[in-house]
């Protein structure tokens, strides 16, 4: 029985190597998931695929449903989830491809539904978001780097912003003065929920294309189509050692 999943975001929208078993169709009390899960052998282990956009990439980051992705995931017996996610660097240390481990996240999204205790609690529901990803999960992820040879960041603030159009060069000075260093459109409430829900989860950011003022000319969606092919030739092999460690 699988215990990890991989929710893929933009530029992963199909998990290569892959065996695919199954597809199954998981019904919840907040919705429809953005696709059926995959079920599927990874390098020799079982794993669950979950494509944050839907498999042909038409969900946009606000119409997302994130409660129900994560419950789907927590009642198959997910435990423990990777999230991939294509970003934008503000950090000028930061290079196109290159791969974060965020150790942290501010969250700037608006009118999304970010918990699970809307309704009346007895009592009242808080989680403690002090450390808002897994760190043994993290550690496991920069080990796997380790033995797969590549160098990527160990930690880094995640402004997750509300989209679905890219930031304003003002915006993201802003960030930067918040103290973020990289800005995306699914960090949250996707990290909250997971911890209601006592899954272990952390995040692989993928710098995709310099944050609005950061770079030369204006952003294409193209470039960082281009950008994402060599992004997430690296995540596999992060995932395949991954897969040996847990």
């Amino acid at each position: 029985m699988a215990n990890l999943a991989i929710i893929g975001g933009t530029g992963l929208t199909a998990l290569k190597h892959l065996e695919i078993t199954q597809q199954e169709t998981i019904g919840t009390p907040f919705g429809e998931p953005s696709s059926s899960l995959v079920y599927g052998r990874f390098y020799g282990k079982e794993i669950v695929f979950l494509p944050r956009h839907g498999f042909h990439h038409s969900i946009p980051p606000h119409k997302i449903n994130y409660r129900a992705n994560l419950w789907a995931l927590k009642e198959i017996g997910i435990t423990q989830v990777v999230a991939i996610a294509a970003v934008g660097g503000i950090n000028s240390e930061y290079a196109i491809a290159d791969l974060i481990i965020p150790d942290q996240i501010i969250d700037y999204t608006w009118g999304r539904a970010h918990t699970f205790y809307e309704q009346d609690q007895d009592p009242v529901v808080h989680i403690d978001f002090t450390h808002p990803y897994s760190e043994g999960l993290r550690n496991l992820l920069l080990k796997a780097a380790l033995i797969a040879g590549l160098n990527i960041k160990d930690r880094g603030i995640y402004g997750a912003v509300q989209g679905p159009r890219l930031e304003a060069a003002a915006e993201i000075n802003r960030l930067e003065r918040d103290g973020c260093h990289m800005v995306g459109m699914t960090g949250m409430p996707e990290a909250a929920l997971a911890r209601e829900l006592g899954l272990n989860y952390a995040a692989v950011a993928v710098i995709a294309n310099p944050a609005a003022g950061r770079g030369e000319g204006i952003i294409e969606m193209s470039s960082i189509e281009q950008n994402l092919k060599l992004g997430m030739g690296k995540v596999l092999l992060l995932l395949e050692q991954l897969i040996s460690l847990i």
